[in-house]
């Protein structure tokens, strides 16, 4: 299979006048299915510890099971966008859209009602299905409604909608729990869905590969169950303090042996989930790269950014929500203009930049304890948030400016997928150094503790203060120690981020593209039609008889 390339897809295809005159109406329609999906992660960022809390205020979650009710959406989203895509290549991506949407709305609402964590974490994997379908779709067909040359700047836009969402999402949360029960962080979703779905079903067009590829069911279950294994052999060995252990070692071992088998499936079948043939191509895989690790730092430190402000510092749901607003609104701020920086200092050093705020943030966590000035924090989140816009927006341009346009769903899936898998590795592994962490800083001071209670107090410093609250006085001595050990814990798990980060530094500045991507005039108008005939639109571009005006 030839290796694609950015100059291999030339803008030689015309959108349609009647979807090129209403493309910033769909672009607002689709940013909703964007909005809902990045909603609900951020708004549960905030709900975790009400959901930590036991009944009736929460349902009694562990960290494991919270990192479950994480996980298990991410790893069922991950583990079907290829797939998902491959779908939305053939049946149409507004179809998949619209099916995404529904599993997704039915999903949130029977999470609103969840009376267990095992409930809780059953449906949030419904949820992960819809999501599935509803990610790739999504930027296919803005790759598809957009002229190349107008492309960035509708990415830009659209990972500029990623920050608008975390920014409102905790905002959200905070207000729901204040004044609802803790389902409600799930319930919200639903009427932004129906709002979705009618403006999708009205305006959006359908658009499909005339080549799509088979399905592959053998490729799909060896990369689902590689993908668990993997994360749960690390979440084990970070809930028990012990990776030694079989039940924590041999579940990893067997999902990388699995996901090498999956490598090696999809080089030989003649339909594979994930053309490995694209990652000959530096500039593709270097993006990918990038933005895998750029979520796995960022997402481990969320979830532990949460517990921080609400369990160390003290503050309430609604205002931890409002301490995040930085990190989003840099990214809210900086994401739409990420393509005017492209074009002066051009992807590899954008991206690497983006990267190197991010490690320096990391860095700036070492200066956060028990008592230090909030204004701190808030300075690193909207450093934090500029560098992840220097970060998306050119990766994302360049994976999808590295395919032909009729392969847009399977290279948004392509995007998708290490994003979620990175994001889930992240809060996997880094959950379960910041638990080690914690558990050998506390482990000491448990010995007054009655022995059945040691267990659940060692686990997390929400278990700690739990386990204070059910014993009382006798106990109080604990709240302290506790906290210090928390905040050592993140110092640690910040660093490792840190790190993370500084390797997708010297990832993007050696192999991304010195340029734009090619095939991308940076003109603000349509350009006019050549004088020489023009190629006929594709069938993959054409909308659907119902969707034509």
């Amino acid at each position: 299979m030839t290796t694609p390339s950015a100059s291999a897809a030339p803008a030689v295809t015309r959108v349609p006048e009647a979807i090129h005159r209403r493309r910033w109406a769909i672009l607002a329609f689709l940013l909703c299915s964007l909005l809902v999906v990045v909603l609900d992660s951020s708004i549960l960022n905030v709900a975790m510890k009400t959901i930590a809390t036991p009944a009736p205020v929460g349902i009694g979650a562990s960290q494991s099971q919270l990192e479950w009710a994480v996980n298990s959406y991410t790893l069922v989203f991950a583990g079907l966008l290829f797939t998902a895509g491959l779908l939305g290549d053939r049946i149409g991506r507004k179809k998949a859209l619209v099916i995404g949407m529904v599993i997704f709305g039915a999903g949130s609402l029977l999470c609103s009602f969840a009376t267990s964590p095992a409930e809780l974490i059953g449906y949030r994997a419904a949820m992960g299905l819809g999501g599935a379908f509803v990610m790739p779709a999504t930027l296919a067909i803005i790759m598809n409604v957009f002229e190349r040359e107008e492309q960035p700047r509708a990415i830009g836009i659209y990972s500029g909608a990623v920050g608008l969402a975390i920014a409102i999402g905790p905002v959200v949360g905070g207000l729901l729990l204040a004044h609802f029960w803790w389902g409600s962080v799930f319930l919200v979703n639903v009427p932004i869905v129906i709002i979705a779905l009618i403006g999708m079903i009205w305006l959006v067009p359908d658009s499909r590969d005339p080549s799509p590829g088979r399905l592959d069911p053998v490729g799909v279950l060896l990369s689902i169950l590689g993908l668990v294994l993997l994360v749960y052999g690390i979440i084990q060995g970070g809930q028990d303090a012990d990776f030694t252990v079989v039940g924590a070692w041999g579940p990893i071992v067997g999902g990388l042996l699995l996901l090498v088998v999956f490598v090696w499936h999809q080089q030989r079948t003649t339909h594979p989930v994930l053309t490995i043939a694209w990652f000959r191509n530096k500039h593709f895989s270097a993006a990918v790269v990038a933005i895998g690790l750029t979520f796995f730092a960022l997402m481990g430190v969320t979830f532990f950014s949460v517990f921080y402000l609400q369990s160390v510092r003290g503050y309430s749901p609604l205002q931890a929500g409002l301490l995040l607003l930085p990190l989003a609104g840099a990214q809210l701020l900086v994401s739409p203009r990420a393509r005017h920086v492209v074009t002066r200092y051009g992807v590899a050093a954008t991206v690497a930049t983006g990267m190197l705020l991010i490690a320096v943030t990391f860095a700036g966590f070492l200066l956060l304890g028990r008592t230090t000035g909030i204004w701190v924090l808030e300075v690193l989140a909207f450093i934090q948030g500029a560098g992840m816009a220097l970060v998306m927006p050119p990766a994302t341009v360049t994976i999808m400016s590295s395919l032909p346009r009729e392969k847009a769903g399977s290279g948004s899936a392509v995007s998708n997928t290490f994003r979620q898998v990175g994001g889930s590795l992240g809060i996997a592994i880094l959950g379960a150094l910041l638990s080690t962490v914690y558990r050998d800083g506390i482990q000491d001071k448990l010995s007054g503790l009655p022995a059945p209670l040691r267990t659940a107090a060692g686990q997390s410093i929400e278990g700690t203060l739990g386990v204070v609250q059910q014993v009382g006085a006798r106990a109080s001595g604990l709240v302290g120690p506790a906290k210090d050990a928390f905040v050592h814990s993140m110092h640690v798990t910040a660093l490792t981020s840190g790190a993370v980060a500084l390797v997708g530094a010297g990832i993007s500045l050696a192999l991304l593209p010195k340029r734009a991507p090619q095939g991308q005039p940076q003109g603000q108008g349509r350009p006019q039609p050549s004088p020489q005939p023009q190629p006929q639109p594709q069938p993959s571009l054409a909308p659907e008889p119902e969707t034509a005006e």
